[in-house]
């Protein structure tokens, strides 16, 4: 069976990569394209790199063009997507890849981002713990499906195994990351521009007012911590793409080395697109650019009393646009990797 798809923001960083992978994909028929201030035009004008698509003209992003296909993926801006997910009852399967139906908590959504809030959908984060189970089952029978902040599910993946054991005290997190500018979207924005970004590190939204804080909140808190604390730093770096997470927590009580290693191998040892790397071993972003992979390292730190855990994944990809795709395969029932590769591009 050919599945019709219709993708919204497709001018923008994330709709671009959620077409480059379905492009590829050979249960997939991409019908529509559609967009803001740039609908009218040919895509290829704005994704040049989609030669494959150049057939496809921008439309405008209306409820009654999205609808009569059987998937729809939303790249819109925080707070947009509702409007079109409230009037897109009809259609299958919806992915939002905007945070309009991420979180569970409406005091949470309020804090950070205001506006209606909208109900949760299934996280779409398949590797990701919840309630001692994978997320994958959750998604298997979903319909509509909340595709995850890149930061937080990043950061969300290294710690979750080590709170599900039991093996950390997730009530002291400290979080650093070196993010790409291209997870902040494609509109012009002074900070963001190349004579800003080069040579340099940028720190941004310190002091725990960044907006995926309680989305990795309510990870934690459905591999079991009671009251998760993060101290989350996000710095740009004159990179396109990537993410490089640091995280650290104290180790647990009584929590063994040989105990705290297997956490994190018993949740991924089996998993394709989250892979623990050997002792000693820590990822490059480099190693996962333009793959589905989140590449991890741990290091038990017994003179502070801390593990370490190091994550490397492409924002665009495993991120958010290869996690959006991921869930709608196990949603369509069809092989989860299916269009989705481990192999990075070097160099």
């Amino acid at each position: 069976m050919t599945y019709t798809v219709a993708v919204s923001g497709a001018s923008g960083y994330a709709g671009g990569e959620i077409l480059r992978l379905l492009a590829s994909h050979p249960d997939i028929e991409i019908r529509t394209v559609t967009a803001h201030s740039n609908a009218g035009q040919p895509l290829i004008e704005h994704q040049p790199h989609l030669r494959s698509l150049a057939h496809l003209t921008l439309q405008d992003t209306t409820p009654e063009i999205l609808a009569g296909h059987d998937v729809v993926f939303l790249a819109l801006p925080h707070g947009q997507s509702g409007q079109y997910t409230d009037a897109l009852g009809d259609v299958p399967l919806v992915v939002d890849a905007g945070a309009d139906h991420r979180l569970t908590s409406q005091e949470s959504w309020d804090a950070v981002y205001g506006g209606h809030f909208h109900e949760p959908w299934a996280y779409g984060v398949p590797e990701l713990i919840v309630d001692g189970a994978k997320q994958r089952e959750n998604l298997r029978t979903a319909k509509r499906i909340a595709a995850p902040g890149c930061n937080a599910s990043t950061v969300s993946l290294s710690l979750v195994p080590g709170v599900a054991a039991g093996v950390i005290d997730a009530s002291d997190i400290v979080s650093v990351l070196a993010v790409g500018p291209s997870g902040a979207g494609k509109s012009l924005k002074p900070h963001l521009l190349g004579s800003e970004l080069l040579g340099t590190a940028n720190p941004y939204a310190v002091g725990g007012t960044h907006r995926h804080i309680p989305e990795i909140q309510q990870a934690l808190r459905g591999a079991g911590a009671a009251d998760p604390r993060i101290s989350f730093t996000p710095v740009l770096v004159p990179m396109a793409r990537g993410i490089l997470a640091t995280s650290t927590a104290p180790i647990a009580d009584g929590a063994t080395d040989e105990q705290i290693r297997a956490a994190w191998q018993d949740a991924y040892g089996d998993e394709t697109f989250v892979q623990l790397l050997p002792k000693g071993h820590f990822p490059r972003t480099a190693d996962v650019l333009g793959a589905n992979t989140a590449l991890m390292g741990l290091a038990i730190d017994r003179v502070a009393n801390r593990v370490t855990i190091v994550t490397a994944v492409d924002n665009l990809v495993k991120g958010t646009a290869g996690a959006a795709i991921q869930s709608m395969n196990l949603a369509l029932g069809l092989p989860e990797g299916r269009a989705l590769t481990v192999n990075g591009v070097a160099p």
